[in-house]
């Protein structure tokens, strides 16, 4: 029996960022040297402690056959080694920095490999390469140890040519899941150990590239481009689309077209040092403050971007290019322009999409000490000058990499890891290696190391007394842009307000915009629930669903939130009244001109299009606006409402998205809605059966409740004001906001009590009176149905009236009621997809059509979704309805009792009865999950209403 030292792990638990890798430098995707991928199929052997094996496992001649076989890259935990585990900022070990546990699950993975046929160690050197690894490594080649590192996210390199053989090389990882570098990785994310990233041996010729560094700058004045390349081994740089041929360290000048995210123009040229080609993409654009104001080329910038962690369902953060790119193609097509890489450095090539494609790019260090909070900050790596190293290190392994990326426009220091010295230092080393960009970092409240005045979450209203200058603090910060580095927390329905924050932006030059929290679900794939999120796996401490709260759900499919934003966001801005002629066409470019863009309108009558052509707009120069008039209107058949609808869409096929793809819209109405018509006839006939007839409709006698209309069966008719409380609608638990989900709770809502107070049978009506109230409590809704009858239709107007101390707004207002055999829905109203008060800007009004189960969003944690709002008329399960005024129409195959009890997708099973929402009013949507609560102008009070439907059988 033998026994290891606790100092053959020390390394572990090393505030030191490692040893053994070379300085960190440029990366690029490919060049003329040769270089071999280590990714594929690895030996991997699972321990449970740091040292429960000693190292003999990386001796060549090890036998490794009765180990088990990992990807690389790829995460053990996600592939049946362990399992993973997610907190929001929690540690899920004891605080006690640099101190880990024992129980330490660790990770040995075996690659062997031979060289290719033409490659010589001997000539030049060879470079292992790490792209990416959680969190900590240990590393052999042949047996003999070359350094360990930590910095999961970020890049390692080791000379290992002198260690290399033709064949049979045998490379040996060591990977801790836990270990000093975990401190200083604390972000809102899955904890998922594993060589994640690529790795890679990259020959190193004689007279080979190393480090270098691209400047290319942008003068707007001039419209000429200045180029410099320095490079560590002297060469030449060519490009020649612009005839340039210079030694490294010259600058060159010569007319260019600027790179921006409208516009990512990129130049070819080429890096020649004496032993290597290194293709280069440049884009010239320079960044800099300028008037209090974030400006490129010239000019302020407005972000409209997203946070985006890196998520792959079944392979978590090992992403291939492909999946990089969709991601890329869905922000432009929903007219996202901005990107911050939360919380961590992406994969190198996510950057070079960027720079293709276009998108401003907010690049951040790897770094996050977010759980020191609950101790109030103490004893926080970021403010102990052992740390600073290692702080350093990851900073210059963030910019060294990633320098060459015209899409850089900002660097961040990472994210909520307090304040201290060590971020003073990394901001100190940043603005001394590159002055072209600038420094973010949200918690430095007061701006002393950063260029950008940076929040979380502000509410509306504060974010207008910043955008007026009212805000206060130091004087830096108030000559300072502003952005919302993390806002619309889009968990669940929602995020709900985008579009009354978009017009505060637009309102104020010093508002620069924001990024949305955040792109994409972090489900997991799993055969129990479909999607799994935190808890699902065990874990000690999680939570929840916390970690599904983005704007594409984990198969990237587009949530109503992205549609939304996209709408509210959109780069045209249309304006009208439709009865006048004329529409007014805003570009909101901050570069672009409308060249690129073609534009149709449509006429509709009855919410069907009668005509259709090509408009003729000019190509505004970004912020320009111009009058358009409209064509003749349309001469209609039939009668109905009219209205106009506006679009822009591409000219041509692009980069990332066809022509004909629609860019932006707008709707103006001509001619308003007239309400139904109704004249009463025929009064209520009292049957011996116990039944009432009213036209084509039967009630029970003693209750008054609707059994059928015509052929039609229908159950349960009676007011409903539930609605299975959202993410936003329960509310951060450490926000300061009122949490009205936990309140309605409290209060009773989701138990209403119905009592009957009369059924009374008159000349021209059936009236049922009610009061519906909560147990427990004294106020309640006196609530009237007023039953009446054309002989062929029956329409229900429903009064009711609040009484007692209603301190809390209705999540809904309406009926509610079942269908047998109900399918296919079709309506006249808001569409194609869901919408709430708040989170209306993408409805549009129309002839829709769908199945009851497409109308259903699903939500990775089931809650209230699926309204469609302004809806005229709606058909379904043989039943059509008509509203006055319009209403909110659901529908879907369970109840919203039994939506609000689930827990997953897989929690919900469709019953026989499709159960059906008309709403007169519905609470709005927020994004009080993390960020405010619902607005005031969209809160359901408790008040006086009326409201009215007409039903038809239709067959």
């Amino acid at each position: 029996m033998s026994f290891r030292s606790a100092t053959a792990v020390g390394y572990v638990e090393d505030v030191s960022p490692g040893s053994g890798a070379l300085p960190p430098r440029a990366w690029y995707p490919t060049s003329d040297a040769a270089s071999l991928s280590l990714n594929g199929s690895w030996r991997f052997r699972l321990s449970p402690t740091a040292d429960a094996e000693d190292d003999t496992f990386a001796a060549p001649g090890y036998d490794a056959g009765g180990w088990a076989e990992v990807s690389v890259p790829g995460h053990w935990v996600l592939q049946g080694h362990g399992a993973p585990i997610y907190t929001n900022h929690l540690y899920p070990f004891p605080v006690d920095p640099p101190r880990v546990p024992t129980e330490n699950p660790t990770g040995d993975h075996l690659r062997f490999f031979d060289l290719p046929a033409d490659w010589d160690p001997a000539d030049g050197g060879t470079v292992l390469r790490f792209d990416g690894v959680e969190s900590c490594a240990r590393v052999w080649l042949n047996g003999t140890g070359i350094g360990e590192f930590k910095g999961s996210r970020l890049p390692h390199e080791f000379a290992v040519g002198h260690l290399l053989r033709p064949a049979g090389n045998v490379l040996a990882v060591r990977v801790h899941q836990w270990s000093a570098g975990s401190y200083l990785e604390d972000q809102d994310q899955w904890w998922l150990p594993g060589i994640f990233r690529d790795v890679t041996l990259l020959h190193r010729p004689a007279g080979g590239v190393r480090d270098f560094f691209v400047h290319a700058s942008y003068d707007h004045v001039g419209g000429a481009g200045t180029l410099r390349v320095d490079s560590e081994v002297p060469g030449r740089v060519t490009v020649p689309e612009l005839g340039v041929d210079v030694a490294t360290g010259e600058p060159v000048t010569v007319p260019v077209e600027a790179w921006t995210a409208e516009t990512p123009r990129l130049y070819d040229g080429v890096l020649a040092t004496e032993g290597e080609r290194v293709p280069l993409r440049i884009g010239f654009r320079t960044v800099g403050l300028a008037d209090g104001l974030i400006k490129v080329n010239g000019r302020p910038v407005l972000f409209k971007g997203v946070n985006r962690h890196e998520w792959h369902p079944r392979t978590g953060r090992a992403l291939d290019l492909e999946t990089m790119r969709a991601d890329v193609l869905l922000m432009k097509r929903h007219n996202i322009n901005a990107v911050r890489t939360s919380h961590y450095p992406p994969h190198p090539a996510f950057l070079d999409l960027c720079d293709e494609y276009g998108l401003w790019v907010i690049d951040e260090c790897d770094l996050e000490t977010h759980g020191f909070t609950e101790q109030a900050w103490r004893d926080n790596p970021v403010d102990d000058d052992r740390w600073t190293p290692a702080l350093l290190d990851r900073a210059a392994r963030t910019v060294e990499r990633d320098k060459n990326h015209p899409s850089v426009v900002i660097w961040s220091l990472g994210n909520e890891a307090g304040t201290g010295r060590g971020l003073t230092a990394m901001a100190e080393w940043i603005h001394g290696r590159d002055a072209s960009r600038l420094v973010h970092y949200e918690g430095d409240i007061d701006c002393r190391d950063t260029d950008v005045y940076s929040r979380m979450y502000a509410d509306h209203g504060e974010v207008e007394r910043i955008g007026r200058k009212l805000d206060g603090g130091t004087r830096r910060r108030r000559q300072l842009p502003f952005i919302l580095c993390e806002y619309g927390h889009a968990m669940g329905n929602g995020p709900g307000g985008l579009a009354d924050y978009q017009r505060i932006f637009e309102s104020y030059d010093r508002l620069q915009g924001g990024f949305v929290w955040e792109w994409i679900d972090h489900g997991v794939e799993d055969e129990r629930y479909g999607y799994a999120y935190g808890g699902d796996f065990g874990e000690e401490l999680h939570d929840g669903n916390f970690v599904c709260d983005g704007l594409v759900f984990p198969d990237r499919e587009p949530s109503p939130g992205l549609v939304e934003y996209k709408k509210v966001i959109e780069p045209v801005r249309f304006e009208g009244d439709g009865a006048g002629g004329t529409v007014r066409v805003t570009n909101r470019y901050d570069f672009a001109d409308l060249s690129a863009l073609d534009f149709e309108w449509s006429y509709q009558v009855g919410g069907e299009s009668v005509a259709s052509g090509s408009l003729a707009v000019p190509a505004l120069a970004a912020g320009e606006s111009a009058e358009v008039k409209l064509p003749e209107r349309p001469v209609a058949a039939g009668s109905g409402e009219t209205r106009w609808t506006v679009r822009a869409v591409l000219a041509a096929d692009t980069g990332w998205g066809p022509r004909g793809h629609v860019v932006a819209w707008g709707q103006f109405p001509v001619s308003g809605r007239q309400s139904p018509s109704f004249v009463a006839s025929a009064g209520p006939v009292v049957s011996g059966d116990g039944s009432i007839s009213l036209g084509p409709a039967v009630f029970d006698a003693r209750s008054g409740a609707l059994r059928s209309i015509g052929s039609v069966a229908v159950t349960g008719l009676r007011l409903d004001v539930w609605r299975a409380t959202t993410d936003n609608d329960d509310g951060a638990a450490w926000r300061s906001d009122i949490r009205y989900g936990a309140l309605w709770r409290k209060f009773g809502l989701h138990r209403m009590r119905h009592r009957l107070d009369a059924v009374e049978p008159s000349a021209g009506a059936l009236t049922v009176r009610t009061r519906v109230a909560p147990a427990a409590w004294e106020f309640g809704l006196g609530t009237v149905y007023r039953w009446s009858t054309d002989g062929s239709r029956l329409r229900l107007t429903v009064s009711v009236t609040p009484d007692g101390d209603w301190t809390v707004p209705l999540p809904r207002l309406g009926v509610r009621f079942g269908l047998a055999a109900a399918d296919r829905v079709r309506w006249f109203g808001g569409g194609p997809g869901e919408a709430y008060p708040d989170t209306r800007a993408a409805s549009a009004v129309g002839r829709w059509q769908s199945t009851v189960d497409e109308m259903q969003t699903p939500y990775l944690r089931p809650q209230e979704n699926g309204a469609r709002a302004d809806v005229r008329w709606a058909e379904l399960g043989g039943l059509r309805v008509e509203g006055d005024p319009e209403f909110w129409f659901t529908a879907r195959r369970w109840t919203t009792e039994e939506l609000d009890a689930a827990a997953h997708r897989s929690d919900l099973t469709p019953g026989d009865t499709v159960w059906v929402n008309l709403d007169h009013g519905q609470h709005g949507i927020g994004s009080q999950s993390c960020g405010p609560g619902v607005l005031p102008q969209y809160r359901l009070h408790a008040k006086p209403a009326e409201f009215s439907f007409v039903f038809s059988d239709i067959g």
